[in-house]
C-alpha cells in the first residue's frame, strides 16, 4: 500500500499539531526529516530539517511498528509546534518524498479496518465519538468503539455455527442411525440467539436518538410565549420575539445538552387560522415538525385546550407564568418561572426513553439483525418439519450467519465504506 500522511489535529493555530505518517515507507520518511527515530513506542525529541538541511522545527516523535499501531502499519507521528507555517512547511517537505502521498478523508481508519484492527461497527463508533457533543453520545460511542457489538455478534455467530454443524451432521449421516436427537440443542441455540437479537433490535431506536439527538417542539397559539421560552432555555436570543402575532413563520432550531442528552428545541409558528399565505405555510410546517418530534411542549393560555391532542409523554403547561397568581404547572420565559422544572421534566422523559438502549446504534445494524432473526425463524420452522427439510433449515442458518457477518463488516459492506469514511477528517 502507499504510504500516506496528513495533519491529524485541527487546522489553524494551536499549542501542538500532530502529523501522522502510515505505511511501509513511514520510518524512512521520518528519518528523512529527523535523521534518526526513537525506538518503537517511545518518544524522542528531534530536529526536523528539509532536504536542503534547513531547520523546520523541533518535534516530539513517536514510532509504532507494523501490527502495533492504530492502522496496523508502521506509523510515525510528529508532534510539532502548532504554527500554521510550521505545519505547512513539514507537509510540503513530506510531499516531496518519493512514495508518499496526502491521505484521503478517513483513510487511516479505513486501513485499520482493512488490516483487522477495527471491525466496521467500531469504525462507526469512532465516527460517532469524533462527532459526540454530549456525555450520553460519548459513552455510547465508546461502547461501540470498544468492540462490544462485535463481541456480541461473535457470540451469536458461534452459537449459530454450532447449531448449523449439528444440522449438517444429520444431513451427512441421513442414511445411518444418528444416536442423538440434535433438535433440542439446535432449538435452544436458536431461541437464545433470537431472544438476544430481539433485545438489541428493541434498543436501536433509543440508541439512534442518542446518536442523532432528540427533537422537542414548543407548540401553541401566537403570542403565547413560545419564542421567549426558547430563548430562555437556550440562554440566548435565538428567536425574534415581538408583541405582534405571527412573528415566527418558520421552524427555528436550537441545539442543547439536557442531562447529557442531545436535544434540538423547535420553536414553531403560532397555530391559528390566517389569511396570510406565508404565515399559513409556516403553520403547516409547524404542525408537520411537531408531529414528527419526539416530544411536544404545549403552551396554553386562559384555560384553553391544546391545538391538537397531546401524546402520552407530551407536556402541557400554562403560558405566561409571570402574569399568573397561581404558577403551578406554568412557565414563563420572561421571568424564568417554571423553566428549571421544565428542563427537569424533559430530562426525566427523555432519559426514560434511553432505559432500554442497546449496543447497536444505526439503522444498518437494525436491518442486519432483523434479517438474521427472519432467517433463524425460518430455520427453526424448517427444522421442525422433519428430516426432509433439514437442508433448507441449514441454508437459512447460513443466511442468518451472513447477516451477522455483514453487521460487523465481514461481508457485503463495500458499498457502505465510501459513505462512512466521507464523514472523517483527513488525519483520521
Amino acid at each position: 500500500m502507499d504510504t500516506i500522511f496528513a495533519l491529524a489535529t485541527a487546522h489553524g493555530k494551536a499549542g501542538v499539531a500532530v502529523i501522522r505518517i502510515s505505511g511501509p515507507a513511514a520510518f524512512a520518511a521520518g528519518e528523512h526529516l529527523a535523521g534518526s527515530l526513537p525506538d518503537p513506542r517511545r518518544a524522542g525529541l528531534r530536529l526536523l530539517r528539509d532536504s536542503s538541511g534547513v531547520r523546520l522545527d523541533e518535534a516530539l516523535i513517536l514510532t509504532f511498528e507494523d501490527r502495533a499501531s492504530f492502522t496496523g502499519e508502521p506509523v510515525v507521528e510528529l508532534q510539532l509546534h502548532g504554527s500554521v507555517a510550521v505545519v505547512g512547511a513539514v507537509l510540503r517537505e513530506l510531499g516531496t518524498v518519493d512514495g508518499l502521498r496526502q491521505a484521503e478523508p478517513g483513510e487511516f481508519t479505513r486501513r485499520a479496518l482493512e488490516n483487522g484492527r477495527l471491525d466496521l461497527a467500531q469504525v462507526e463508533g469512532l465516527a460517532d465519538l469524533i462527532e459526540a457533543e454530549t456525555e450520553a453520545q460519548r459513552r455510547q460511542a465508546l461502547r461501540v468503539l470498544s468492540g462490544d457489538l462485535g463481541t456480541k455478534a461473535e457470540s451469536w455467530r458461534k452459537d449459530l455455527i454450532r447449531a448449523a454443524a449439528l444440522l449438517e451432521a444429520t444431513i451427512d449421516f441421513a442414511d445411518e442411525d444418528v444416536p442423538v436427537d440434535v433438535s433440542p440443542e439446535v432449538n435452544a441455540l436458536l431461541d437464545r440467539v433470537m431472544a438476544s437479537l430481539a433485545i438489541e433490535i428493541a434498543g436501536v431506536s433509543a440508541a439512534e436518538r442518542v446518536r442523532t439527538g432528540f427533537e422537542v417542539a414548543i407548540v401553541g397559539a401566537p403570542n403565547v410565549g413560545k419564542s421567549t421560552l426558547l430563548n430562555a432555555l437556550a440562554g440566548r436570543d435565538a428567536a425574534i420575539t415581538s408583541e405582534f402575532a405571527g412573528t415566527t413563520r418558520d421552524v427555528i432550531e436550537v441545539r442543547m445538552d439536557i442531562s447529557g442528552l442531545p436535544v434540538t428545541l423547535l420553536d414553531t409558528a403560532g397555530l391559528r387560522e390566517t389569511q396570510d399565505k406565508i404565515e399559513e405555510i409556516g403553520i403547516q410546517r409547524a404542525r408537520e415538525r411537531a408531529g414528527l418530534a419526539d416530544l411536544r411542549v404545549f403552551l396554553v393560555e386562559g384555560g384553553q385546550a391544546p391545538d391538537f391532542k397531546p401524546e402520552t409523554d407530551d407536556i402541557v403547561l400554562k403560558a405566561k407564568a409571570d402574569t399568573l397568581a397561581d404558577k403551578t404547572g406554568a412557565v414563563s420565559g420572561v421571568s424564568g418561572d417554571g423553566v428549571a422544572n421544565l428542563i427537569d421534566l424533559l430530562s426525566q422523559k427523555l432519559s426514560a426513553r434511553t432505559a432500554n438502549i442497546g449496543i447497536a446504534t444505526r439503522e444498518r445494524h437494525r436491518v442486519a439483525m432483523e434479517r438474521a432473526v427472519d432467517a433463524l425463524a425460518a430455520a427453526k420452522n424448517f427444522a421442525g418439519m422433519g428430516e426432509e427439510m433439514t437442508e433448507l433449515a441449514a441454508e437459512e442458518m447460513r443466511t442468518g450467519i451472513k447477516a451477522l457477518d455483514a453487521l460487523v463488516g465481514r461481508i457485503d459492506v463495500e458499498n457502505l465504506l465510501d459513505e462512512i469514511f466521507a464523514s472523517f477528517c483527513l488525519g483520521k
